[in-house]
């Protein structure tokens, strides 16, 4: 399996030629370094839950469009957004679907608490039972997922303290990390959090990959 990350919780993941993307919202287009026209060949798109760093609509729109056999899923309360939106959408939010040969697992995670806000529904998706893309959550019900080899960990986020991550990530206990949900950081900050996060992590026996610039990505067995 091959992970690589288009910039904050954009992930393409690709494995016995299916292509899976997650997450593709507006920090991950903003810049021009990455476009619709970077996800071709793809399968299926999964939002986790309907923040706009998370889904950038017209982004989506095009993508589809590009894909025409590809089908977006979401959760039941973004899929009603959406369709306001123009944007059509499947359910999956719990459960298993297969893509191509790719299974998926859906968890229900609810959306970490936000100050002055109802939080969204927010999906986990287990991807080829090797990888966990939790959206905007440190929810219990993914324990279930404990032992995962790879996680998807929001490092940075308006919801989000250090020690806290570093619990949930003790918890799921995986082989590998990628950080995700840091495309407002400045680099140089990043780097130095991505630093401190892979010192900690390699004391508890998990291997934390830095992915920064858009298209870093990582090959797993």
């Amino acid at each position: 399996m091959r992970i690589t990350k288009y910039i904050h919780s954009c992930l393409l993941i690709e494995a016995n030629g299916d292509r899976i993307l997650v997450d593709p919202g507006t920090f991950t287009f903003r810049g021009g370094d990455v476009t619709p026209d970077t996800f071709g060949a793809v399968s299926a798109v999964f939002v986790t839950h309907d923040h706009a760093d998370h889904v950038d609509d017209d982004a989506v729109k095009a993508i589809l469009a590009r894909n025409p056999a590809a089908v977006l899923f979401t959760n039941s309360e973004a899929r009603a957004a959406f369709a306001r939106r123009g944007l059509e959408a499947a359910i999956f939010e719990e459960g298993v679907k297969t893509i191509g040969r790719m299974p998926i697992r859906a968890v229900p995670a609810p959306h970490a608490s936000m100050l002055g806000a109802v939080p969204p529904k927010n999906v986990a998706y287990v991807i080829g039972e090797t990888l966990l893309v939790p959206g905007d959550s440190y929810a219990s019900g993914m324990d279930s997922c404990r032992g995962v080899p790879v996680l998807a960990l929001p490092i940075a986020a308006p919801w989000a303290k250090e020690l806290e991550t570093a619990a949930f990530a003790e918890r799921i206990a995986p082989k590998v990390i990628l950080p995700i949900h840091d495309g407002f950081v400045k680099e140089a900050f990043l780097a130095g959090r991505h630093q401190n996060f892979e010192k900690y992590f390699a004391s508890r026996g998990i291997a934390f990959r830095s992915l920064v610039k858009p298209g870093d990505s990582a090959e797993l067995a």
